[in-house]
């Protein structure tokens, strides 16, 4: 996306001119933007101060950053599953098992070094237990 030549607080300024009476296509003439440009900063920035339209970038900054970190989360997870997919093959269901004891709880936990893991496919204790 292209960067704006005007920072927040000059578009601010050319609103509040706007509001104070100049006409728009005198205002976008003289500025050197064009008419649906003003209106769009009216639409964003319409009614704001600097220090609101300050916070504003601000947040949407941090949004933007939150959603790239969320998205590379997901592509990780998703690598893995498909990682470990492709090492345990596909999840098979645990099948006669009968109740849940101790024996039949370790058919469908395997310990690691750093704790208990279920199985490849189930995603709770429970899934192991028929119905």
């Amino acid at each position: 996306m292209k960067r704006s030549r005007f920072s927040e607080e000059q578009i601010i300024g050319i609103l509040k001119e706007q509001e104070a009476g100049a006409a728009t296509a005198d205002l976008c003439r003289r500025h050197g933007i064009s008419q649906p440009t003003f209106y769009k900063w009216k639409a964003k920035y319409g009614g704001l101060d600097v220090s609101e339209a300050r916070r504003l970038k601000a947040l949407e900054d941090e949004n933007a950053r939150l959603k790239k970190l969320l998205a590379e989360s997901m592509l990780n997870e998703a690598a893995l599953r498909d990682l470990l997919g492709k090492m345990y093959g596909p999840p098979r269901p645990c099948k006669g098992l009968g109740r849940m004891d101790g024996n039949s709880l370790r058919k469908c936990i395997r310990p690691l070094a750093s704790g208990l893991l279920l199985q490849p496919g189930h995603d709770e204790i429970g899934s192991c237990v028929p119905k």
